[in-house]
Order: structure tokens, then C-alpha cells, then sequence
């Protein structure tokens, strides 16, 4: 009696956590567990093959599939590597004074190579291109710059890194966003 007492009192006790307890278990045959990543596949079956993502999947017929960005890369340095060293030279060394005009060798790549592909190439030539010249920035004093010095007199600098910039857009799209990202320090 003594047990039976014991007993009556544990159910009445412990009888909400049993029956909770039992609620929360799942039945299997009633419950299939499901992937959040792979679709309705159920536990008893095989995830479907995953697909490659859209960059490796093979191109279309007749395209030319893009260049890989290490190999881009390298063929964006080799394009751009002549040029840039030609800039630094004339800004960096004592081959151009200040207010002194570049060679017409030297101003024919300039004008070929960088001022073409200035965003604002014409606002910057205006009337007429009469040279390009190397000088002190008027705000940056510490700071030698080119200049393209017009026909009426009026002589206005100019970004080479921006040449760059709209150079590599034009003739490497898809990869560059990436290179200027990683090689030019302001955008």
C-alpha cells in the first residue's frame, strides 16, 4: 500500500513533464528531417548533386572564356608596365625642371597612351593641345604633375591614374574593377 501511495504521488508530480516529454518526441515514420541547404531530398535518400556555380560552368559556343585573374593580371601589369614607368620617370627624376615641356617622343605617348583615355579629355585639350609639360601641382607644392598646356596659353593638369583607371576599364571589363581595386591606391 505504502508503494502503491509512493507511486500515485511520482504520476501526479511527474505526470506534466511524462506527458510533455512524450509530445516532443518525434515519430519517425510520421517526421522526416529535411535539409535547409539542398531541397526536399528526406533523410533516407541521397542529396542531389550539387551544381558547379555559374563561374565554372563551360561557356557558350563561339565565346572566349575569361581570362583566369592571375593570368589577367599579369597581362594587365605587362600592358600598362612601360607606360607607368615612363610617368614615374619624367615625374620622379631629374630628366624634366619644372615648367619644362616633354620631348615630342615623350609627349606622343603621353597623348597616345594616357590623355586620350582621360574621362574628360576634352574639356581638358579644349581649344587645342600645344604640349604637355611638367610642374609643380599649384595646391600640392610638394607634388610634380602633368600638364596639358593648350593653344590659347591656359595650361591645366591632369591625372595619369585616372588615364589608367578608364584605360583598363576599356580594354579589360571583366577584370577591371579587381586590378584597380588591388593595384591603384584611391579610386
Amino acid at each position: 500500500m505504502a508503494l502503491e501511495a509512493a507511486l500515485a504521488r511520482a504520476a501526479t508530480a511527474a505526470g506534466p513533464l511524462f506527458l510533455r516529454a512524450r509530445r516532443l518526441a518525434p515519430v519517425p515514420a510520421l517526421f522526416r528531417r529535411r535539409s535547409l541547404l539542398s531541397g526536399a531530398h528526406t533523410a533516407d535518400e541521397p542529396p542531389p548533386p550539387a551544381q558547379p556555380p555559374p563561374s565554372k560552368l563551360p561557356d557558350a559556343p563561339g565565346t572566349v572564356p575569361p581570362l583566369p585573374w592571375r593570368a589577367a593580371e599579369a597581362e594587365i601589369v605587362r600592358d600598362i608596365d612601360p607606360v607607368l614607368h615612363l610617368i614615374k620617370d619624367i615625374l620622379h627624376s631629374d630628366r624634366y625642371g619644372d615648367g619644362e615641356c616633354l620631348s615630342p617622343k615623350d609627349e606622343n605617348i603621353i597623348v597616345e597612351k594616357l590623355l586620350a583615355y582621360h574621362p574628360r579629355v576634352d574639356d581638358k585639350i579644349g581649344c587645342g593641345l600645344d604640349a604637355i609639360m611638367v610642374d609643380r601641382h599649384p595646391q600640392f607644392r610638394k607634388s610634380r604633375c602633368l600638364f596639358v598646356v593648350r593653344t590659347d596659353g591656359v595650361w591645366i593638369d591632369f591625372s595619369y591614374q585616372k588615364c589608367l583607371r578608364a584605360y583598363i576599364r576599356e580594354k579589360y571589363p571583366s577584370h577591371a574593377e579587381r586590378f584597380i581595386r588591388e593595384h591603384f591606391k584611391r579610386t
